[in-house]
């Protein structure tokens, strides 16, 4: 099963796993995460995050999701790209996280296709339930 790290600027990963276990309705056993604060060094952050790729790839892959293209964490995530084994998508959102994570059991060039949609895809205008009558 493909393993899934969240690298966000502090807590955003947390809620996201939080949220993503809500709608799943069970434990993520394959997913992590990593909060990055200003004050760290980015080169402690990518350490820590060898340590979580080595603990949930189970010869799947991981596919690790940030927030913010251009930031700490996407940067550090950057640092960590092995491609076909480690693979980086910025721009991480709740329908981006559960797309992955419905497919996690798909090769992890599919779990990456599948995130990248699902995030697209979540991002929609709203009009009112009248208007769309």
């Amino acid at each position: 099963m493909v393993g899934i790290i969240i690298v966000t600027h502090v807590s955003l990963g947390e809620a996201l796993i939080s949220c993503a276990e809500h709608i799943m309705g069970r434990p993520l056993t394959n997913v992590g995460q990593l909060s990055v604060s200003k004050t760290e060094d980015p080169d402690d952050v990518v350490l820590k995050a060898h340590d979580l790729i080595d603990m949930l790839d189970d010869g799947s892959g991981i596919l690790l999701l940030t927030d913010i293209y251009g930031g700490t964490p996407s940067n550090v995530s950057n640092r960590l790209i092995q491609p076909g084994r480690v693979e980086a998508v910025a721009g991480v959102n709740l329908p981006m996280l559960v797309r992955a994570l419905t497919y996690c059991q798909q090769p992890l060039e599919v779990v990456v296709s599948k995130a990248i949609t699902g995030g697209l895809e979540g991002v929609l205008y709203m009009l009112p339930n009248a208007a769309q009558g």
